[in-house]
């Protein structure tokens, strides 16, 4: 008899969770299509280009939503078993309550590693697509503003840019410096450095290098010189939501090339990081939570339980958002704050689980 009743418990979460992504999915395609329609019109974009930027956008937004759609299934599906005195009946034919959690942690646990996967390695190709249609026809055009820039680009070498054209690939008024400890070994000035596409270097034009011996100081200096820097035209280039854009691999790579320059937007890929190994957990915890809730039968009936079960979805949105404000900030460990609505919902769940009758 269990496994049949895992079977139907199964295949009715399953089965639900699809139908209700789905629809979802398919209101937020229609009111995002809506939004941006007079976009679609100004840039000429044909049937293809349009259905193909919402083949990309459709998974992000299942995925995205998915730790709440499982929870609002999970609501449903025990609240309408509960209505029509099911759970009533398999708790009373001497199944315990925590067996009848089996199937919601094996239904939970499917969703879970499916999403890992499709967040870690699979959506980010698709987000890849994605941003690079947002960028060119939702977003203004590109300019790298920022002035008076400092760069680590490796550990003892600094690089000072006054400004930056994107368009040219040239910096200007620019300055590399060599420091052991607290010491300037030598300082490289040049008027403009530009990248060289042919032999993938960074050229100084109007140069000289300062290079310091103890208390004797050599001056050098000439028109053009080639630099191997560990840099590419790529770092000054549109970042727009870049950690969407890439795999659980890539973030890896991007944190220790990040890490090794000293750069202080390394906390956003870390972030990333840590929420995407979060995401399952929490589908796992508001299944149990689903059900805790709803397993009861209320006197207010289906209706009653379902918006207390979007009511507890808000309050974990806020949670989220909250959580990954907080860990942007700094003010808190990024580990710490990302996991703190998972902390907090498990322990609601615990008391919950403590107060339902078994």
């Amino acid at each position: 008899m269990f496994k049949v009743l895992d079977r139907y418990i199964l295949k009715r979460l399953l089965t639900t969770y699809v139908f209700v992504v789905m629809i979802i999915v398919a209101v937020v395609v229609v009111i995002d299509m809506t939004e941006k329609n007079h976009k679609f019109i100004q840039h000429n974009l044909g049937f293809a280009e349009i259905a193909g930027y919402y083949m990309d956008f459709a998974p992000y937004i299942a995925n995205f939503i998915t730790p709440l759609m499982v929870f609002i299934t999970t609501v449903y599906v025990t609240s309408q078993m509960a209505s029509h005195t099911e759970i009533i009946a398999i708790l009373s034919s001497g199944i315990s309550f925590k067996r009848l959690m089996v199937p919601y942690l094996i239904a939970g646990g499917i969703i879970a590693s499916a999403s890992f996967y499709l967040n870690g390695w699979v959506i980010p190709n698709t987000n890849k697509d994605r941003l690079a249609f947002e960028t060119t026809y939702f977003k203004r055009k590109y300019h790298f503003d920022e002035s008076d820039v400092h760069i680590k680009v490796s550990p003892d070498t600094y690089l000072y840019l006054k400004s930056y054209n994107v368009n040219s690939d040239q910096a200007y008024k620019v300055t590399l410096e060599k420091i052991d400890g607290n010491q300037l070994i030598s300082k490289l000035s040049a008027r403009r450095m530009k990248w060289n596409e042919d032999i993938k270097k960074w050229q100084f034009i109007d140069w000289e290098i300062r290079d310091i011996n103890g208390t004797q100081e050599i001056f050098t200096h000439g028109d053009k010189l080639d630099s191997a820097l560990n840099l590419t035209p790529k770092y000054f280039s549109n970042n727009y939501k870049l950690y969407e854009a890439l795999t659980l691999n890539e973030i890896d790579k991007k944190i220790a090339d990040l890490e090794s320059r000293g750069a202080d937007n390394v906390k956003v890929y870390r972030i990333e990081k840590y929420i995407r190994y979060m995401s399952p957990f929490a589908v796992v915890i508001l299944t149990l939570i689903g059900l805790v809730v709803s397993s009861r039968k209320a006197r207010g009936g289906t209706g009653y339980q379902i918006a207390l079960g979007f009511v507890l979805a808000f309050i974990y949105i806020i949670f989220f958002m909250f959580s990954r404000s907080l860990a942007e900030a700094g003010s808190t460990n990024p580990i710490l704050a990302v996991w703190i609505p998972n902390i907090i919902f498990a322990i609601i769940g615990v008391f919950l689980y403590t107060r339902v009758p078994k």
